[in-house]
């Protein structure tokens, strides 16, 4: 078995330069079958060994290639996302023609023109860096990175790799590519996150969006996954890093430049400017689910196929359009986010009854997603069950769907639905610790140009509304969408009846492997939770439920004048009754605090506290003679704090956090500004992980 493939260009024969020429139309398996592996790259002698890879390159002595039409195409590409030149940009890079052909069309734009930009004293062009990342799946992947990154630097790009970590161990065979990709967009968001860089270009092309057409259409997705990966996108990191990196709220800015390039293209850019690429073998492997849709489209290679297979992703990308736009328009006239992590939608401005399904599904969606903080998307009976709630009117019911409950506002009389966090007492409370990390001014003027150039994008979105006369499929089931494609002429019957032979084979794969699956699966007993209790430090940063940043600290440094919001309240001021509070209040002695959900003894605390000194029902533990000073702010706190707590709903009350001591007494309520002492000083922000609109992680 050859161990790997590497071409020698400038000796090569008449027959050996058609093959290559032909390289560009066929699998780079077809190498391995045909040509032996003694040729030598001219550059090294002495070969590494690539052990599983194929390392393929091209000499400036065949390139008659043109490529002004492909660096033309980019920069307009370039230009509808609202890129220039002088913004920071980062390079998913694997190595192989498609990442090649992106680093040199990238490098190419930055250099060239009017805006072009410099280069440093390492000769790496500025503001423009390469993540290559080692998944660390195979013996050889780590020299394979690095060979890529030293081809990569060649070209004047900064690089840096990026090793996984799989602390949970490996992937198993038939989840290895899903789990893969999760993992390298993990890596990709916390590089540029460290490199402040809030743009990513990744290098997917037409081929790709076909091979993801038939993947979905043999999953019965509609139209909204038919459209495939969408031109840019928003992605925004699983775990947080630190406080000052999550503040923007903006994510990462993902580009796809190459979308209308075909894979041919990315062959034809690496022959014209002789690069070298690498071949994964595992592409190769008929064992994933993409490798076989992409060797069955490859037999059908006829012009009219590909075109017409292009048009129908097109029009499905045109009503995701349609549909997102719609969405938005919803988003601005029905919906209202309050800041203690709510929700409220407004059925009269809404009209559900007079809403598209998908269009109407996509807003649930969107919302859904958004206060319950979840990363994938709701489908099936969970969608089903909203839908028909939401066109309720009025809503009288309650409902509990997808990590979120529905209620009739109050006093609303149905007109308007409650949404908010669905608190599940026997799940475990979603906590993530992390500590400050400033980068100064750097990042915040990173933060500004992204937030400008989504704001371009969406003004431009917002703009482009695509006509009605192009938009199909709204209405239709997701069985019958290749049919009416035909039926619209948008497809050939030579072209539907050849979808239609690979979605059926794709299909019976995924109802077999689904079916086996769940045999061995159905003896599997619940999984278990661990409910251990992790304690906030002073100083640390918390993200509660993917929703709230929280942070508190003590100070014993305090005057009358950080009491004075509560001076109003009949608290004394005089006196020496605050000179105990840093060392008996309810904080305790090891200044440590838990984090957990409002239930209903914190409110009914309040209540009694606010009452204080008549009140008769508080722990006695809290009640001391030296706590008199403490008790007396926290009952004017207390004071202070129903009037914020009554306004917000019963059902929302409860997704809110409270910090409390070791022994279970409240401490602070920071949503509503209740603390039990003036020496406790808490910061909380409504922060969700994912901004309202932006979950769009099923279009990676």
């Amino acid at each position: 078995m050859a161990r790997g493939v590497i071409l020698s260009t400038p000796c090569l024969t008449a027959s050996t330069s058609s093959l290559l020429a032909s390289f560009s139309k066929t699998p780079p398996k077809s190498f391995k079958l045909s040509l032996s592996s003694h040729l030598l790259h001219h550059h090294q002698p002495c070969t590494l060994p690539l052990t599983c890879c194929f390392s393929v390159s091209s000499s400036e002595a065949q390139c008659s290639i043109d490529l002004s039409k492909y660096r033309e195409a980019f920069s307009r590409r370039m230009a509808m996302a609202g890129l220039k030149p002088h913004h920071p940009i980062a390079l998913g890079v694997s190595g192989g023609p498609d990442s090649m052909a992106l680093c040199v069309l990238t490098a190419g734009w930055k250099t060239a023109g009017a805006n072009a930009v410099n280069t440093d004293s390492g000769g790496f062009i500025d503001g423009l860096l390469a993540i290559i990342v080692d998944h660390g799946l195979r013996a050889e992947s780590k020299e394979e990175a690095n060979i890529v990154c030293r081809r990569v630097s060649k070209m004047g790009i900064r690089c840096e790799i990026a090793s996984c970590d799989w602390s949970n161990g490996k992937p198993k065979q038939g989840q290895l590519q899903e789990a893969a990709r999760d993992m390298r967009y993990q890596s990709f968001q916390k590089v540029c996150a460290e490199n402040q860089i809030g743009i990513l270009l990744v290098a997917h092309h037409a081929d790709d969006q076909a091979e993801l057409f038939i993947l979905r259409l043999s999953r019965n997705s509609g139209v909204l996954g038919l459209a495939g990966m969408p031109f840019t996108s928003q992605i925004f990191p699983t775990h947080a890093h630190s406080y000052d990196k999550v503040q923007a709220n903006h994510g990462i800015l993902l580009v796809r430049p190459l979308l209308e390039f075909s894979k041919e293209d990315m062959y034809k850019i690496c022959h014209g400017v002789s690069e070298d690429w690498v071949e994964d073998p595992t592409n190769q492997s008929p064992l994933f689910t993409r490798n076989r849709i992409r060797m069955a489209l490859s037999d059908l290679s006829s012009t009219t196929f590909k075109s017409e297979l292009r048009r129908m992703i097109s029009v499905c990308r045109i009503t995701r359009t349609y549909i997102d736009q719609v969405c938005y328009s919803l988003m601005s006239h029905a919906l209202l986010v309050k800041n203690h992590g709510y929700a409220v939608i407004d059925l009269m401005n809404l009209c559900p009854s007079k809403i598209e399904d998908l269009c109407l599904a996509k807003f649930l969606l969107v919302v859904i997603q958004f206060i319950s903080q979840r990363q994938k998307q709701i489908r099936g009976s969970a969608l089903k069950l909203l839908m028909e709630y939401i066109r309720t009117f009025p809503s009288k019911n309650s409902l509990t769907a997808a990590g979120c409950y529905l209620c009739p506002d109050p006093g609303s009389r149905g007109s308007r639905i409650l949404v908010c966090c669905s608190v599940d007492c026997n799940a475990p409370i979603k906590l993530e610790f992390f500590e400050s990390c400033s980068h100064g001014g750097k990042e915040h003027g990173v933060t500004i140009e992204l937030g400008k150039i989504i704001e371009a994008k969406k003004s431009y979105a917002n703009n482009v509304v695509p006509d009605a006369s192009d938009v199909h499929f709204l209405d239709v089931n997701p069985e019958f969408i290749l049919i009416e494609a035909k039926r619209l002429n948008i497809i050939s019957e030579s072209t539907y009846k050849s979808i239609l032979a690979l979605q059926k084979e794709e299909t019976d794969r995924f109802r077999s492997k689904s079916e086996v699956i769940a045999n061995s699966g159905s003896t599997n007993k619940a999984e278990s939770f661990s409910t251990s209790v992790k304690y906030l430090q002073q100083r640390q940063f918390c993200y509660f439920m993917d929703r709230f940043i929280l942070t508190w600290k003590l100070d014993d440094k305090f005057d009358g004048d950080s009491l004075s919001d509560i001076v109003d309240y009949g608290v004394d001021l005089g006196g020496e009754n605050w000179n105990f509070c840093f060392t008996s209040c309810v904080i305790g002695p090891n200044k440590v605090l838990e984090v957990r959900h409002m239930v209903e003894s914190d409110w009914l605390y309040l209540a009694e506290l606010s009452k204080y000194p008549h009140c008769k029902n508080l722990l006695p533990t809290q009640i001391t003679e030296k706590a008199s000073g403490c008790l007396q702010y926290a009952s004017a706190s207390a004071k202070r704090a129903l009037p914020i707590l009554k306004s917000i709903p019963v059902a929302a009350r409860r997704s809110l956090p409270v910090l409390v001591n070791q022994q279970g007494q409240l401490a602070s309520i920071p949503c509503v500004n209740f603390k039990h002492c003036p020496c406790l000083m808490v910061d909380v922000e409504f922060k969700p992980k994912i901004p309202l609109g932006g979950g769009h992680s099923s279009f990676i």
